[in-house]
């Protein structure tokens, strides 16, 4: 007998509740790019960790990316090869040149004791 296994699964509201939530984008038709829902999580983020502004991103990767571009860095980035494959993208993207560190085992991240040597 074959047994889905699931890795992972979603919470997600009833149907209804959904459609409910997403009815006024559907109406207005705009679905990217500051659509009032959009400035309202802004808005509220803003005001539950109490800064004065905030970027939303539609992924990781785009924030990445535009954080290393924002930081105008040139040269090499240590990194791990034991992350999303985006992470190394974004790098490249940048005009940057990815140096890999290996991770500790003990926790899986990246072995800080290694940095210095590379």
């Amino acid at each position: 007998m074959n047994k889905l296994i699931l890795v992972t699964r979603s919470s997600m509201p009833s149907l209804e509740e959904y459609i409910e939530e997403i009815r006024d984008i559907w109406e207005s038709r705009q679905l990217t790019n500051m659509g009032e829902k959009h400035q309202k999580l802004q808005k509220e983020l803003c005001s539950y960790l109490d800064v004065d502004q905030i970027e939303l991103f539609t992924n990781g990767h785009m924030a990445l990316e535009l954080s290393m571009q924002a930081m105008h860095l040139q040269g090499e980035v240590i990194t791990t090869p034991f992350t999303f494959a985006s992470t190394t993208h974004a790098i490249v993207r940048n005009g940057l040149e990815p140096v890999f560190c290996d991770i500790n085992p003990k926790d899986f991240t990246i072995d800080v004791s290694m940095i210095e040597d590379l």
